[in-house]
């Protein structure tokens, strides 16, 4: 089995949090601005552009928020459609509208994961791989099913900074206010995700001896 990476990178950002909210909200330069604009008319290739662009983005945050490829297909759905009817009423400049769809998308996920704590149910089995694939292939999936177990270990919150961080590459700024925490809160969420990571992943890094048997890895 070849040689794991464990280390988290944190970007540089810059200290915007200590400049007026007026300027911050000036300086939001919006990629997707034309685009929503043009969907809110109606335009039918604008709609298949923004569905190219973002779903699968909504798709890779609610799959690794709720570790089930189903009901991570149903919010992405569900925050497509919702983006597709608040076009016509956006107002540019506020924030960004990837932003927005990630709150949306977060809070489809929060939904789910509470009703998941108000009615226990089993859960699912690691799915096979049912085609035929090499060995590499099959030591990469389970290499990716033991992080995705880690991730989803993870306290709620260490999770959603891990995730909207290093996954969906948001900065730092995006990413608190996002979470509605301070740049401090949401570094010592990563901090803390990222040092229970690296514990409960240690077993893969070069050089580790095999946990025992029924031992904790």
């Amino acid at each position: 089995m070849g040689t794991v990476e464990l280390t988290w990178p944190s970007r540089p950002f810059a200290r915007e949090a200590d400049r007026p909210e007026r300027d911050r909200l000036a300086s939001v330069v919006d990629p997707d601005e034309d685009l929503v604009r043009r969907v809110g008319r109606g335009d039918p290739a604008a709609v298949q552009a923004l569905v190219a662009r973002k779903l699968p983005r909504m798709l890779a945050l609610a799959q690794r928020m709720l570790g089930d490829p189903v009901e991570a297909e149903d919010v992405a759905q569900e925050a497509m459609l919702r983006a597709w009817k608040q076009a016509p009423r956006w107002a540019p400049g506020k924030a960004k509208f990837d932003t927005w769809l990630h709150r949306v998308a977060l809070n489809l996920c929060y939904d789910r994961l509470r009703r998941r704590r108000e009615v226990p149910t089993e859960i699912s089995p690691d799915r096979p791989d049912e085609g035929p694939a090499p060995d590499r292939g099959i030591l990469a999936a389970q290499l990716g099913a033991q992080v995705d177990r880690a991730l989803a270990a993870l306290p709620q919150r260490q999770r959603e900074a891990i995730v909207l961080c290093h996954y969906q590459e948001l900065t730092n700024i995006e990413a608190a206010g996002l979470m509605s925490v301070s740049v401090e809160a949401l570094e010592s969420l990563l901090s803390r995700g990222r040092r229970t990571l690296r514990q409960t992943l240690a077993h893969l890094a070069p050089g580790a001896e095999p946990a025992a048997e029924g031992g904790r890895g």
